[in-house]
C-alpha cells in the first residue's frame, strides 16, 4: 500500500540537504510496498510550505529536487516538519496532480498525506465545493487537506481564538469514514505535526540523547479528564505529554520523530517507537508528543508504550543478494525455524503455543474451524486443511476474506475462525475478523507483524517470526503460515488416540524441515534450466493434487505476480472435465506428482496429460525419477518429507522458478507492477 514517512526536527541543528536526504532515505526503505507516485512537503526559508511531487520513481523525484536553483539547501533549521509520501492510485489515475502531499488552498495552509480510503470522500467533497473549495484532484484524500482548513477556519471564528492542532484534526476526523493513516502540517503550526489512524498502521521514531521520563505515552480520552471536551480539550503538559529529563537546562528538548508506516523506514535512524492504535491521534508539539484517542465503544489500553524494535536494519538490506525476492526465498530456513523456536521441544515432543494453548479447549470443544484469507494466506489454509480435519474429526472450512465479507455466512458462538495475514492488516481480512467477532466466534489470528489490527483484535493467536518480507510477492510468510497451522493442527489433535503416531511422524519432520528446505535451495542451477525454457511461454499451468492443489494456486500466484504470464493452478482431479481442453505438445504444464496418499490417482492423471501429447515438467520425490520420466520432459526429483508439509518444499521449488521466468523476462521482481505489499483497501 502507500507509504508515509515523515521527520520532525525540534532543537537539533541540521541543514536543508540533511532533511530532504532524511526524507528521500524513509521513502527508499517503503518502495517495496508497491507506488506510481511519490512526493515530499518541506519549509522554505520564509515559513512557507514547498511541495515536491510526480509520477514516477523515488529516484526521480530526489534527482528532481536537488536540481531545483533557487532552493538553499545549506539553510540550517533548529526546528522544522516534513513530510514524505509513496502513492499507489486508487482513486485517479497515477499523475502529478493526483500524488500526494495534498493541500488545502493554493497556499498550502494544510498539507496532508494519506494511507487507506475515505469512504465518505464524496458527501464531504459536495459540501466543500457549495462552501466555495475548488478542487484540483481526483483523490479521496485532497477532502482532508480542505476539511480540516474548513475546521480551522470555523473554529477560530466562532470561539476568537486560535484553536490546538490537535483539537482542528479531531473534530474534522469525526466526520470521516473509512480506513486510513494520516499525518498532517501546517504554516500556522509550524513545528507540530499531526499523525492519526484507523485500520492502517503508523509508527513514531524517537531519537534523542535525554532520557525518558517515562517508558509509556498517556493516552487522553473524552472520559480520562474532567476538563477535556472535545472543542477544547485542556491538555496538561505535565500530565498528557511525553517528556523528557534535561541535563542541559534546555527548555525545549533535543528531539527527533519520525513518522511512518512501516517500521523498515525507521529502523534506520531509531530503534526506540511507539506503535498508534486505532482512533490515535498523536501531537507532536514543542518536541513532546501526546496521544489521544477518540471516543469508541471498544475500551482501549490508558498508555501506549515505547518499545524497542526488534528489527535490525541488515534485515532490510540485500546483502549479497541482487533482489530481496531471492534474499527472502533463501532465508526460509532460517525463518520456519524461527516459526517452531521456543514453541516445539523435538525432545519431549511436545508444544507451547501461548494463547492457543488457553483456548485449545474451547477449539475442540467447537462444530466448526473456518480458515479466512486472501491470496497466498489463502494457499496456505489450503494446504493444511486436511491436516486439521485429520486431527480434528470435524469440519473445516476455508474462505476467501472479500468473498466472505460480500456473502455474511451465518457465524455462531461454537464456532473458531482463523485469520490469516502476512501484515495482518489485510482490509479484507481485517473487516471478516470483526464481522466474526460480532457474533461471538472465537476468533484466532496468525499474523507475521507484532502489534497489527489482526494481532490486537482476535481473542488469540501465533506470530510467525518469521522477519520482514520487503519484497512485494510473498515467500517466507506462506512458508511459516504453513509450520504455524500445522503446530495448531497438532495441538489440537493431542487429545486424539488415533492421531499419536501421525503427529510424532509430522513431529520428527518438523525438525529436519530447515536442512530439508536447504536442498530444495540447493536445485537452483535445475530450476534455472527449466526456467528457461518456461520464459518462453505465454501460459503456464500447474496441476496436482492433496496438500499439492494449494502449492500449484501458490505457484501459479507467484508466475503471475513475477512473470508477468498467464498461469493456472488446477486440481489433477479435476483436469479432465474442462482443463483437458487446453493440453498440448505446445503448452508449458508442471506437474506436482510427489509421492503420498494420493499418488496412484496422481499418476493415472499424468499418464492422461501424456496421453494428449503433453510432455511436462514434473515434480517428484527422490526415488520416483524413473517411474514418471517417461511421463515427463524433465524431472525434479524434490526431498521426501511427510505429507503434511509437502507443500512446503514444492513451493520454494516453485517460488524459485517464479523468480528465474521473471528476471529471464526483465521484469521488477521486487517491486511488480500494479502490485502493493500490505492491501489495506477493499
Amino acid at each position: 500500500m502507500c507509504g508515509i514517512f515523515g521527520y520532525v526536527l525540534n532543537n537539533v541543528i541540521k541543514d536543508r540537504q540533511s532533511i530532504l536526504e532524511t526524507l528521500f532515505m524513509g521513502l527508499a526503505r517503503l518502495e517495496y510496498r508497491g507506488y506510481d507516485s511519490a512526493g515530499i512537503a518541506f519549509d522554505d526559508d520564509d515559513g512557507n510550505i514547498q511541495i515536491a511531487k510526480q509520477q514516477g520513481k523515488v529516484a526521480d523525484l530526489e534527482r528532481s529536487v536537488f536540481q531545483v536553483k533557487h532552493i538553499d539547501f545549506d539553510h540550517d533549521f533548529l526546528y522544522h516538519v516534513a513530510v514524505a509520501h509513496t502513492r499507489w492510485a486508487t482513486h485517479g489515475a497515477p499523475s502529478a496532480v493526483n500524488s500526494h502531499p495534498h493541500r488545502s488552498d493554493v497556499n498550502n495552509e494544510f498539507i496532508v498525506v494519506h494511507n487507506g480510503i475515505i469512504t465518505n470522500f464524496k458527501e464531504i467533497k459536495t459540501l466543500l465545493e457549495k462552501k466555495g473549495y475548488v478542487f484540483e484532484s481526483d483523490t479521496d484524500t485532497e477532502v482532508l487537506a480542505k476539511l480540516v482548513k474548513f475546521v480551522y477556519d470555523n473554529l477560530k471564528t466562532d470561539t476568537g481564538r486560535e484553536p490546538t492542532f490537535s483539537q482542528v484534526i479531531e473534530i474534522a476526523l469525526r466526520e470521516i469514514q473509512g480506513a486510513f493513516a494520516l499525518l498532517f502540517k501546517s504554516v500556522h503550526y509550524p513545528f507540530e505535526a499531526v499523525g492519526c489512524r484507523r485500520g492502517s498502521p503508523l509508527l513514531i521514531g524517537i531519537r534523542t540523547k535525554h532520557k525518558f521520563t517515562t517508558d509509556e505515552v498517556p493516552v487522553l480520552t473524552e472520559t480520562s479528564d474532567a476538563g477535556i471536551v472535545s472543542i477544547n480539550p485542556g491538555y496538561r503538559r505535565s500530565q498528557s505529554f511525553l517528556n523528557f529529563s534535561s541535563a542541559d537546562g534546555q527548555t525545549s528538548p533535543r528531539v527527533e520523530y519520525f513518522l511512518a508506516s512501516d517500521a523498515c523506514a525507521i529502523v534506520e535512524f531509531t530503534n526506540r517507537v511507539v506503535e498508534l492504535q486505532d482512533n490515535d491521534i498523536a501531537w507532536i508539539s514543542n518536541g513532546s508528543l501526546a496521544i489521544r484517542q477518540l471516543r469508541t465503544e471498544e475500551v482501549l489500553s490508558s498508555s501506549r508504550r515505547i518499545h524497542t524494535l526488534e528489527l535490525e536494519l541488515h534485515d532490510i538490506m540485500k546483502g549479497d543478494y541482487g533482489t530481496f525476492m531471492q534474499k527472502e526465498i533463501f532465508e526460509q530456513p532460517e525463518s520456519v525455524f524461527n516459526t517452531m523456536r521456543g514453541r516445539l521441544d523435538f525432545e519431549t515432543e511436545s508444544l507451547r503455543l501461548g494463547g492457543i494453548q488457553a483456548n485449545v479447549v474451547a477449539i475442540r470443544r467447537a462444530k466448526r474451524i473456518l480458515f479466512i484469507a486472501c491470496g497466498t494466506s489463502h494457499h496456505s489454509a489450503l494446504a493444511v486443511r486436511a491436516l486439521f480435519e485429520e486431527a480434528w474429526e470435524k469440519p473445516v472450512f476455508v474462505e476467501i476474506a472479500s468473498d466472505f465479507i460480500d456473502r455474511k455466512p451465518p457465524i455462531f458462538r461454537d464456532d473458531v475462525c482463523v485469520f490469516i495475514s502476512q501484515s495482518g492488516e489485510t482490509a479484507d481480512t481485517l473487516n471478516a475478523l470483526r464481522y466474526c467477532k460480532d457474533h461471538d466466534a472465537l476468533c484466532i489470528g496468525v499474523v507475521n507483524a507484532v502489534g497489527s489490527c489482526i494481532a490486537r483484535e482476535t481473542h488469540c493467536g501465533v506470530h510467525l517470526n518469521a522477519g520482514p518480507e520487503i519484497s512485494v510477492a510473498s515467500t517466507k510468510a506462506f512458508t511459516s503460515q504453513v509450520v504455524a497451522l500445522t503446530m495448531i493442527a497438532l495441538l489440537v489433535g493431542q487429545s486424539l488416540a488415533l492421531f499419536q503416531d501421525r503427529s510424532r511422524a509430522i513431529i520428527k519432520d518438523l525438525h529436519m524441515l530447515p536442512d530439508i528446505i536447504r536442498k530444495v535451495l540447493a536445485m537452483n542451477e535445475q530450476i534455472l534450466t527449466i526456467a528457461k525454457e518456461c520464459s518462453k511461454q505465454q501460459s503456464i499451468l500447474l496441476l496436482g493434487r492433496g496438500g499439492q492443489y494449494a502449492a500449484v494456486l501458490e505457484g501459479a500466484l507467484k508466475i503471475k505476480e513475477l512473470a508477468y504470464i498467464h498461469a493456472e493452478g488446477i486440481h489433477a482431479g479435476d483436469v479432465k472435465y474442462g482443463p483437458m481442453a487446453l493440453v498440448n505438445q505446445a503448452r508449458c504444464i508442471i506437474f506436482l506428482a510427489l509421492r503420498d496418499s494420493h499418488f496412484n490417482r496422481t499418476k493415472a492423471a499424468l499418464a492422461q496429460i501424456a496421453d494428449c501429447g503433453a510432455k511436462p515438467v514434473v515434480l517428484c520425490s527422490i526415488g520416483d525419477r524413473a517411474e514418471l520420466s517417461p511421463f515427463a520432459s524433465s524431472v525434479l526429483e524434490l526431498p521426501i518429507v511427510d505429507e503434511a508439509l509437502q507443500s512446503v518444499t514444492s513451493v520454494i521449488a516453485l517460488q524459485l522458478l517464479a523468480f528465474h521466468i521473471g528476471v529471464l523476462r526483465d521484469n521488477a521482481v521486487d517491486t511488480p507492477r500494479n502490485l502493493a505489499k500490505s492491501v489495506t483497501v477493499e
